[in-house]
């Protein structure tokens, strides 16, 4: 019995999945700002941020432009008048997002699950895994919480060994090869999970992912297949600020929020992958799939990304701008935003080298970094650092880890002349 709206609304069931229709108008769209893709000047007018600061904390939890902000308040505004509304459109709208990130990735929609964030999407691959007796894993000792307890938890789950190699000692002295030996050499006979971070949020290192991928391809030739190794990526500080699409990159799995460097809605993020069979779904999906199998009492088949997408109600007015954020990126041109992201970050690193309270940790090499840039100040804790650089009108933040730097990202926000202002006003921390 084909599934309709109503029905689906009175069994409690997602407003919005493949099947559903809707005749409400959405609300009327507010006036947005004029938008020049070529000029930064207006790139930079789209973004609601207080002129008066630096902004060099961004990427944390990103502001959204005007046409994402205006997109949310629309939907938000046409769900709040009926709620059983969705977007207008021949498909559903879930299908539009993942038809967005697609041509943005390079990829196939069909390839793409929906996520909240990084973190979920780091562990629904994780989680899901399927791993013969004897697998294990690789990983290394660079990795953030989500990876490393992601893959913790995998351990007590299947009992697979995980083990962690080390990319570098000095982080602004990285080099490729080595970071490639080290991934090679940490490989066993039976390893099935490589879990690599794409840009390292505790350095700023910016990790060769296209040449691990190259390594794993000619080391799976003499693998069976079920036994090939699997590159998985936390893409979250590269995925926006890096031009790199999957099919540059290599991997099997690409995993990022889009609420940090692409600058898209809150509470959004993206899986992409190649090898779904290789994953079970963890948490039940509201896929058109998912309810036929379910209304027959059969199983859904064999896994993809849509039925790996968590069900459940969200929050719609975000997910559904989602194609205004990749639009809004592609519209300025991926590529020039990598150079403007590098060119800014390359300045910074410059006029950080030249002060000597500072110790820098990220490479120089553009090749080796993204837009974040890490760094210490002697006899200074970076707490303190922050404290007393928002004083100064620059928003900078603290990494993660255990040593903890200060940390500065530089985007599509940030001008040439707030960078200037940020290495003078490191200068004051002596």
């Amino acid at each position: 019995m084909p599934l309709n709206r109503r029905a689906l609304l009175g069994t409690g069931v997602l407003a919005g999945v493949a099947a559903c229709t809707s005749t409400p108008a959405p609300a009327p769209a507010r006036k947005t700002l004029a938008f020049d893709p070529g000029d930064w000047a207006s790139v930079r007018a789209q973004f609601a941020l207080d002129p008066a600061y630096g902004q060099f904390a961004a990427f944390v939890l990103a502001p959204a432009p005007a046409p994402v902000r205006e997109t949310i308040r629309r939907h938000r505004d046409a769900l709040d008048a009926d709620p059983e509304y969705t977007p207008p459109s021949a498909q559903s709208p879930d299908q539009t997002v993942r038809q967005a990130a697609a041509r943005y990735l390079g990829a196939e929609p069909d390839g793409i699950a929906l996520t909240d964030s990084t973190t979920m999407g780091l562990g629904l691959l994780y989680s899901g895994l399927r791993l013969r007796p004897g697998q294990d894993v690789l990983t290394t000792e660079h990795d953030f919480l989500a990876t490393h307890e992601g893959l913790r938890l995998l351990a007590e789950r299947t009992g697979a060994k995980v083990r962690r190699v080390r990319l570098y000692d000095d982080p602004a002295r990285a080099s490729t090869d080595r970071m490639v030996s080290a991934v090679k050499d940490g490989l066993g006979p039976r390893t099935r999970v490589v879990a690599i971070t794409w840009v390292h949020s505790s350095t700023g290192v910016r990790v060769p992912v296209r040449a691990i991928a190259d390594m794993l391809a000619e080391v799976n030739k003499g693998r069976d297949e079920h036994d090939r190794a699997l590159l998985c990526v936390d893409g979250v500080h590269g995925f926006g600020a890096m031009a790199d699409g999957v099919a540059d990159l290599g991997c099997d799995f690409l995993v990022s929020g889009t609420h940090k460097w692409l600058f898209g809605p809150r509470g959004t993020g993206i899986v992409w992958g190649r090898a779904w069979d290789a994953i079970a779904p963890i948490i039940p999906s509201f896929s058109q799939a998912a309810f036929g199998a379910w209304q027959s009492g059969e199983s859904p088949g064999a896994s993809t990304a849509e039925l790996v997408t968590p069900g459940g109600y969200k929050a719609f007015e975000h997910r559904w701008a989602m194609p205004q954020a990749f639009g809004f990126m592609t519209a300025i041109g991926k590529d020039r935003v990598q150079r403007r992201t590098q060119e800014l970050a390359t300045r910074l690193k410059a006029g950080l080298r030249e002060i000597p309270h500072v110790t820098p940790a990220t490479p120089e090499s553009p090749e080796l970094s993204a837009g974040l840039v890490c760094c210490s100040i002697r006899g200074m804790e970076p707490f303190e650092a922050v404290e007393r650089l928002h004083g100064q009108k620059v928003v900078a933040s603290v990494t993660p880890y255990n040593p903890s730097l200060l940390r500065f990202g530089t985007s599509i926000v940030t001008t040439p002349e707030q960078v200037d202002q940020a290495i003078k006003a490191v200068e004051g921390l002596a």
